[in-house]
């Protein structure tokens, strides 16, 4: 899809949300709109895209360049640090006729709200997050391509650590080697450090990595992923080092099958509350109720977390091109958590893992 393609959805989002114009600064929307990544800094970027009309860009003037190699049609608002950034959304005002303008409630920083609420005198501001977080939702083959990559790299990096995982080391010890690993895939991105947590650890589902000595029988949380051209991946899976006790085999064995009850039931028509509901139900149904406390997953793309949310209350149908985690995970305070989560897309033929790592219990080192 290109660009110009885009712009034009952002507008029908507007009408949709009836404003006049959208306000973007750098980050998810503004990378699906243009294509492109702009730095989020203390020099203001936003492009107003409005129902009608050419757009306008407040741009600062280090940026120019890298702006008109897009190519897209704006007027562009340019502004050099040592006059400030002022006058350029006075310019945007002028450029754009706008008494109702959308923003996003969730990515736009006061600074740039503040300067758009004085340079559009009069106009009223509202939130409509939910409405871009709709348009991106659905995902094309495009992003497809960029989303299983990233996947693949994050899984080839997981099964390099996982072969050097021994008993002794601690999880900073661990969380190294997969970064080392990461930097072993062709990642076109940042790559963040993956959440490594061992035995208690594991118990908290975003705790730190830190200087704990994985010992026998430990579980070992991994929850990792890349962003590959501004694409994630996030995938959790939990293994043990050395040995199992029963009764950690048997909390495992139950997330394990409300894993596989979601990916089973996951199709267009299912409601993302029907779900969770399936999913946490299976959980707290099972002796370790006690130990569920967050819902089935999130939707996944440009942000890590985007719609749509797995979870009860949210009675959005699923459709063709939902890209979303299962990730239910039962934590044990001061002992283990387990946590399984894949990333899946809602196909025509139900639900599609683009994680392809087994699942079963696994015994590493």
């Amino acid at each position: 899809m290109t660009s110009v393609f885009r712009l034009d959805r952002l507008r029908g989002v507007a009408r949709h949300a009836g404003v006049d114009a959208i306000a973007i600064i750098p980050g998810s929307t503004f990378l699906y709109v243009t294509g492109a990544q702009f730095h989020l800094m203390e020099r203001p970027t936003v492009l107003i895209v409005p129902v009608e009309g050419r757009p306008a860009i407040v741009l600062p003037d280090l940026e120019f360049q890298s702006w008109q190699a897009l190519g897209l049609d704006a007027e562009i608002c340019r502004w050099k640090d040592e006059e400030g950034f002022a006058g350029a959304f006075t310019a945007a005002a002028r450029a754009v006729s706008a008494g109702r303008i959308g923003v996003e409630g969730f990515a736009m920083r006061y600074a740039e709200f503040s300067a758009l609420q004085t340079a559009f005198v009069g106009a009223e501001f509202v939130n409509v997050q939910q409405h871009t977080n709709a348009m991106r939702a659905i995902k094309e083959a495009d992003e497809l391509i960029r989303l299983r990559e990233a996947v693949t790299y994050a899984e080839a990096a997981f099964n390099q650590t996982l072969a050097q995982v021994r008993v002794g080391m601690t999880e900073l010890d661990v969380q190294r080697v997969m970064m080392k690993a990461f930097l072993d895939q062709p990642v076109v991105g940042p790559i963040g450090a993956p959440l490594v947590l061992a035995g208690p650890n594991s118990a908290l589902p975003h705790g730190h990595s830190g200087n704990y000595a994985i010992g026998p029988g430990d579980a070992l949380l991994f929850d990792f992923g890349v962003t590959h051209h501004g694409y994630s991946s996030d995938i959790t899976r939990t293994v043990f080092v050395g040995e199992v006790a029963d009764e950690d085999r048997a909390l495992y064995d139950v997330v394990l099958a409300a894993n596989t009850l979601g990916r089973d039931m996951a199709r267009a028509g299912v409601t993302a509350h029907a779900l969770d509901d399936a999913v946490r139900g299976h959980l707290e149904a099972s002796p370790y109720s006690d130990f569920v406390v967050h819902k089935t997953g999130h939707g996944l793309g440009l942000d890590v977390h985007e719609a749509p949310q797995i979870m009860r209350g949210n009675h959005t149908p699923l459709a063709l091109g939902h890209y979303f985690t299962i990730e239910p995970g039962l934590y044990r305070p001061g002992r283990v958590g387990v946590r399984i989560e894949d990333d899946v897309l809602i196909t025509d033929k139900g639900c599609e893992s683009f994680s392809t790592l087994p699942r079963e219990l696994l015994v590493v080192g």
